[in-house]
Formats: C-alpha cells, structure tokens, sequence
C-alpha cells in the first residue's frame, strides 16, 4: 500500500493543480482507489491543517 505522504501529496496535487476541484468523500474515495475510512483520514487531516475546506454540501474544496 502507498504510505499516507504518497497519498497526501497525491492529493495536494490535484487540488491544487485542478483549479475549482470539489469532491464529496464518495467521489474521493472512488478516484484515488482507496476506503471510504482511508479518505476520512486523509481528507480531514488535510482540512485539519488549512489545506482544505469541507463545503456545507460535504463536498472538499482547496480553502480560500
């Protein structure tokens, strides 16, 4: 399995490199390939620390 920093910097590239990006937890989950608990862990520590923003909708978006 890819280590959590391979997949960190995986996923500070496409949002940063995808202007607008928003994914719900389903849509992240299902395009890096990984359990919906792994891409919690993922995505919410990337809230934790500023990187991003979780929408009203659920939806993650890079924070303003």
């Amino acid at each position: 399995m890819t280590p959590p920093e391979d997949l960190l910097r995986r996923i500070r590239g496409e949002y940063s490199e995808m202007a607008g990006l928003r994914l719900t937890l389903g849509q992240a989950s299902r395009l890096w390939g990984l359990s919906l608990s792994a891409s919690t862990a993922l995505l919410d520590e990337l809230t934790d620390v500023g990187f991003l923003a979780r929408a009203k909708d659920g939806a993650y978006h890079l924070r303003d």
